[in-house]
């Protein structure tokens, strides 16, 4: 089974807001999900940004993708950067 992390759309009509789920590759971008990760405000100023920084790792090292989009939130948060650390260090 392919495991993503990407972004799953929440919030009304022209006020988005995302949570950050692990999800089966093969099911819809708002359908079932199997744990939420962070969340994500982008209407906000700045972009608020929430993520369960242990979970994400955990993930990560298990073999989720990230999408593009959460890979970038990632980053931002530094938590790319300390999952290529703990991998390099193995």
């Amino acid at each position: 089974m392919a495991v993503k992390i990407r972004l799953k759309r929440m919030g009304a009509k022209k006020s988005p807001f995302y949570r950050i789920v692990v999800a089966d590759s093969r099911s819809p971008r708002d359908g079932r999900s199997i744990e939420t990760v962070g969340t994500y405000n982008p209407v906000t100023q700045p972009a608020q940004i929430n993520i369960d920084e242990e979970l994400a790792l955990k993930w990560l090292q298990n073999g989720a993708k990230p999408s593009d989009t959460v890979r970038n939130l990632f980053s931002q948060q530094g938590i790319m950067e300390k999952f290529h650390n703990i991998k390099n260090a193995k």
